[in-house]
């Protein structure tokens, strides 16, 4: 069963895009209130960003325009953080803004510079290092880092940070962990940072990249998009 399959986080519109039999969405809506069928519910997510500092930062290149015909246009980075009984786990992304699939990624048991440089690398070599890529993400202190510039600088990207406090300036980055919290942090309860990185890393590679449909890109999947660039 589809809303089984996927851990219950489809609601109805998923479902109904998933379907081999044609239904409407109000159709399968009903059907699930009657079986009880819910999707995961979402809660408030609250952003945090360190951009108490005197660093140099990027002007805001971006602006909102999320807009893309291809990939490597635009991507965007952000930080979050997962909670664990041994303590935090941080977590840094990039993303495509055209396909929505997390390129970049890297995880640590310390909020250090190098966290956002190494998923900011690891997004270059699965992408062989393009140039001219818009890479926006808010004023926080790991982005406005000499090593993370430079890797910035060295490669011929556009550096493009958001306005202070506004986190709509970085809306792609920020929904990407809303969904994340929603659908795998929410649900789990670990007992060690070792058991988060796993469970995040198969949430990231084997499930939102390659199997969840995403409605900001007409219900397909990230790599579905990728792999027809």
């Amino acid at each position: 069963m589809i809303y089984f399959r996927h851990k219950k986080r489809y609601g109805a519109p998923r479902i109904t895009r998933e379907l081999t039999l044609k239904a409407s969405h109000t159709r399968v809506a009903r059907r699930m209130k009657m079986m009880n069928l819910k999707a995961i519910a979402r809660k408030k997510y609250r952003v945090t960003t360190d951009s108490e500092h005197t660093k140099p930062i990027y002007s805001n290149t971006l602006n909102r325009d999320f807009s893309t015909t291809s990939t490597n246009q635009k991507w965007c980075g952000d930080i979050t953080y997962i909670a664990t009984r041994e303590g935090w786990l941080y977590l840094s992304t990039v993303i495509d803004l055209h396909s929505r699939a997390v390129i970049g990624w890297a995880m640590s048991d310390r909020l250090k510079k190098q966290l956002s440089c190494d998923a900011l690398l690891m997004a270059l070599f699965k992408r062989k290092f393009p140039k001219g890529v818009i890479v926006h993400s808010d004023r926080g202190s790991q982005y406005c880092s000499n090593q993370y510039r430079n890797i910035i600088e060295k490669n011929k990207l556009i550096g493009s940070m958001s306005r202070k406090g506004n986190c709509w300036d970085n809306a792609i980055a920020e929904s990407f962990f809303h969904t994340l919290k929603v659908e795998l942090i929410h649900e789990n309860r670990y007992a060690t940072r070792e058991e988060a990185r796993r469970s995040i890393f198969q949430y990231i590679e084997g499930y939102y990249n390659k199997k969840r449909l995403h409605s900001a890109i007409d219900y397909r999947v990230p790599f579905e998009l990728e792999y027809a660039c």
